[in-house]
């Protein structure tokens, strides 16, 4: 049996609420740009290419970090241990709002993510 195939989005939770409190479609937005820059950045990648070819099928898990230190320090962990990912930052602002990773397969990559529940 093939590994499932998933894509990791893990996007700032604080930036929805008060005092930031960006509209929905903002934080929205990030997800999709840290989601499209990963695939882009890693499209070489036989593992993106599969999941890619899964149309429909494909699966993306949003989870939430609370806030910019822990998305930072998220950052630094998969850096530190080789998970190929893309950490997205607003510009002009100079915002790291959300981070991506390449699609994987789920077991590789799920044990990196405990500490995030999913985005609510």
């Amino acid at each position: 049996m093939a590994a499932v195939l998933v894509q990791y989005v893990v996007l700032r939770g604080d930036l929805a609420r008060p005092p930031r409190s960006w509209p929905l479609g903002a934080v929205v937005a990030q997800g999709c740009h840290a989601a499209l820059a990963a695939v882009h950045g890693y499209r070489e990648h036989p593992d993106t290419g599969a999941y890619l070819q899964q149309g429909a099928a494909m699966t993306t898990v949003v989870l939430e970090a609370p806030d910019e230190d822990s998305l930072l320090d998220l950052a630094k962990s998969l850096k530190e241990k080789d998970v190929d990912h893309k950490l997205w930052v607003e510009n002009p602002e100079g915002i790291p709002t959300c981070l991506a990773l390449r699609p994987y397969p789920k077991n590789l990559v799920q044990p990196h993510l405990r500490n995030f529940k999913l985005l609510k």
